[in-house]
């Protein structure tokens, strides 16, 4: 009996993921590579590994590459965080300000392009709404409003041109939020805050506190904020889609794709001048897979505890103010989520109400991805975990996300639910 037999899974259906990305994204050069792995009760059941690693030099994508996760990054953020608040080091109802006390004076913006006028915000900003994305920050790339601008401007949360964690808290307090704490929600650099409060309270390096609690207890060995010099011949090229897309590949080899970050000429090649609790971390689909399992099982791997359970139900129970969804709340023009019936919790979008999302997926399903189209799911209720990997910048370039839940719940023949 397969192994795919044995968790519950048609192998043939399977195979149709394969299929899809390879006639529908792969092979007409609109996405350089794809790699999935699909694993239920922590054993993978699938996976598939197709295309060029790096379409330059023709190299083949191999299954221990090592990708920019960029916002994958937050839920481990996320994760480490709440270690820390297991230890009634800090509290999710904290005012941000008993912690940083340069956010003491926060205003919301009023008008202005620099200097701002502001107003007070009608309560202070809490931790939790740093975890769920309430907090009145915003991105620069969100380009909407004088604020966004701001942003860019100033180079805030850039790992590698902009200030340390350090200087980026000390910028990001001379800036107006958008809006009040909680009353809308909006994707922003808010974790990188929460990576900024993880390296205060554990008085570490934010990526040496990331290493002790959740790396190596986790054996995610190829996981860190740089590529180290062993990993190189591994690193995977980045692109971004262009702008006339698909074209006749006999003629132009790299498809609708622009080279975006050359892997042998890359930043990441380095140690970041900030560590990005937000988007900054490297990693392969095998250790992605690893701290997804771990989500899934309750928070503990192979005998290596990371949360607690109930910690880990609080942090994928919908967190929006009213228990809204994005729909109801959302004021970006940008996230890694789509919004009917999903609500945010502790570090990732929180599906609520299936029906509404109108794709397969269960009851309480939490998810999120980078901005090079990466993704990954934890679905508690069939014990599913699913990471997918690839390096195309936008993530909102292709529908591939909701096209693999649809492929991989397609397969699912045996339901736990």
């Amino acid at each position: 009996m397969s192994k795919a037999k044995e968790l519950g899974f048609s192998k043939d259906r399977l195979k149709r993921i394969e299929r899809h990305l390879q006639d529908k994204y792969v092979g007409p050069g609109l996405i350089p590579c794809a790699q999935v792995l699909v694993a239920r009760h922590g054993e993978t059941a699938h996976e598939a590994v197709l295309g060029l690693a790096d379409v330059e030099r023709g190299t083949k994508l191999k299954g221990d590459a090592v990708f920019r996760i960029y916002s994958m990054t937050k839920p481990v953020a996320c994760v480490a965080l709440m270690t820390l608040v297991e230890e009634g080091l800090i509290a999710l109802d904290d005012p941000v300000a008993k912690h940083i006390p340069a956010f003491k004076d926060l205003g919301v913006y009023a008008a202005g392009v620099g200097p701002f006028l502001s107003t007070p915000p009608a309560r202070p900003m809490q931790v939790v709404d740093l975890m769920r994305h309430t907090s009145g920050l915003t991105y620069g790339f969100q380009s909407r409003t004088n604020v966004d601008a701001a942003y860019r401007k100033l180079k805030v949360a850039d790992p590698y041109g902009g200030d340390d964690l350090e200087g980026f808290i000390e910028t990001l307090a001379k800036l107006p939020l958008e809006f009040s704490p909680g009353e809308a929600w909006n994707y922003s650099v808010s974790t990188d805050v929460v990576g900024y409060l993880v390296q205060k309270i554990a008085g570490k390096p934010l990526g040496q506190v990331l290493q002790e609690r959740i790396f190596d207890p986790l054996k995610m060995t190829d996981t860190g904020f740089f590529v180290r010099e062993d990993q190189r011949s591994r690193f995977a090229a980045c692109y971004s889609a262009s702008p006339d897309g698909p074209m006749n590949l006999q003629a132009r080899p790299t498809g609708g794709l622009t080279l975006n970050d050359d892997p042998e000429k890359s930043p990441y090649l380095k140690p970041p001048r900030m560590e990005s609790g937000g988007g900054g971390l490297v990693s392969t689909a095998a250790d992605y897979l690893r701290f997804a399992n771990m989500l899934v099982n309750g928070g503990e791997l192979e005998g290596a505890r990371i949360l607690s359970p109930m910690t880990l139900r609080l942090m994928a129970s919908n967190h929006l103010p009213g228990g809204q969804d994005l729909t109801q709340l959302s004021k970006s023009l940008f996230s890694e989520s789509t919004y009917a019936g999903i609500g945010f919790g502790l570090g990732f979008a929180v599906v609520f109400d299936p029906p509404k999302t109108l794709i397969p997926c269960s009851q309480g399903e939490f998810y999120w991805g980078g901005a090079a189209s990466t993704a990954f799911w934890v679905d508690p209720v069939e014990k599913v975990t699913v990471v997918f990997m690839t390096q195309l910048m936008p993530s909102t370039t292709y529908p591939i996300r909701r096209e693999l839940r649809t492929l991989v719940y397609s397969a699912l023949m045996e339901s736990l639910a």
